[in-house]
């Protein structure tokens, strides 16, 4: 099917979806077609239903909003991947929706998964953060990934080769960066290359700096490394960086992160920064919360001023215990 053309991909799309609700629910159950980029979507009495083909693990908060859209009391989606992780993300919400696997042409309720194992830095890296910090980068570890940061954007990463097993600060802004960096300046010390780095990105990185690929990558680490300098922007006394609910595949796709403090009163608190009309964010976030802290500690969705919409201020007050949508001003 991943062949087809989009508005014929659509179209099976919304047959598959009709002939699994109809299975389901019964050959004369009501049925009202949708639209559902990515997938299809359809209302049945009282209940939005989803199928999500592309990107299913990103489909739980845009499934939400569909269904307030279309006025429906129960939400389910159908996802033949990422299902474990939505139906775990679904018992967040005071209204959980329901999660389907498909077998054959029955659906079959997906059971939550757990939350994956904790990762650790690798024992012979651990003395590279000291490099880190001396080429003036921000020390950072997600998932047992040591990195340095400048405002948000890694600029070096802590490897072990596999080949030769040497363990190695690499300088650049991504992989191939990093790569094509050790190629061309393979014999400047670590450290000095480090600080050149930093600087440059520095330059781009600060408040009204010209619009650039160094400043439009990772807004919403900038805006994590902003909080760490600055809690009490969203009523924190502290904050340090904390692991996402699931590794970071890459640098270039924006995804939400995380940190995790204390408020004034020394109760924990749970930040998520994210950019933009993110309507996943909200199950995101109440994961990352669920992951760190459990479900009932204090959740801040923090977001640039203008993107904190009417929608995702809706999502958070639907989870089982509601977060605060908290719209930053610029700096």
């Amino acid at each position: 099917m991943t062949g087809a053309d989009p508005a014929r991909r659509s179209q099976l799309l919304g047959l598959k979806l009709a002939a699994l609700v109809r299975e389901h629910l019964g050959p004369d159950a009501p049925m009202q077609p949708g639209t559902w980029p990515g997938g299809a979507a359809l209302v049945s009495g009282d209940a939005s239903w989803v199928l999500a083909e592309e990107s299913p693990q990103r489909a739980l908060g845009r499934a939400l909003a569909w269904a307030r859209q279309h006025g429906s009391v129960a939400l389910n989606v159908i996802a033949e991947q990422s299902g474990g992780l939505l139906a775990r993300r679904a018992t967040h919400f005071t209204v959980p929706p329901m999660v389907w696997s498909v077998d054959g042409r029955r659906l079959e309720a997906t059971l939550p998964e757990s939350f994956p194992r904790a990762a650790y830095v690798d024992p012979g890296l651990v003395h590279l953060a000291e490099l880190i910090e001396r080429g003036g980068a921000d020390v950072v570890v997600e998932h047992g990934v040591l990195t340095g940061e400048v405002q948000g954007l890694e600029v070096c990463r802590a490897v072990r080769d596999a080949y030769t097993d040497e363990c190695r600060l690499e300088v650049g802004v991504g992989k191939h960066d990093r790569e094509a960096f050790l190629l061309m300046h393979g014999g400047v010390p670590t450290v000095d290359a480090l600080r050149k780095v930093v600087s440059t990105v520095a330059s781009h990185r600060t408040p009204g700096a010209e619009l650039h690929p160094l400043n439009r990558l990772g807004a919403e680490r900038a805006i994590r490394s902003r909080l760490l300098r600055e809690p009490a922007l969203v009523g924190a006394r502290s904050l340090d960086v904390a692991n996402p609910p699931v590794a970071r595949a890459n640098l270039k796709d924006a995804v939400p992160c995380v940190a995790l403090g204390e408020d004034p009163d020394g109760e924990p608190v749970v930040v998520v920064c994210s950019t933009g009309i993110d309507l996943d964010v909200v199950p995101w976030a109440a994961d990352a919360r669920a992951a760190l802290m459990g479900q009932a500690a204090r959740l801040a969705i923090v977001v640039p001023e203008r993107d904190a919409s009417s929608i995702t201020i809706a999502l958070a007050a639907a989870l089982r215990h509601p977060a605060t949508v908290v719209g930053l001003p610029a700096s």
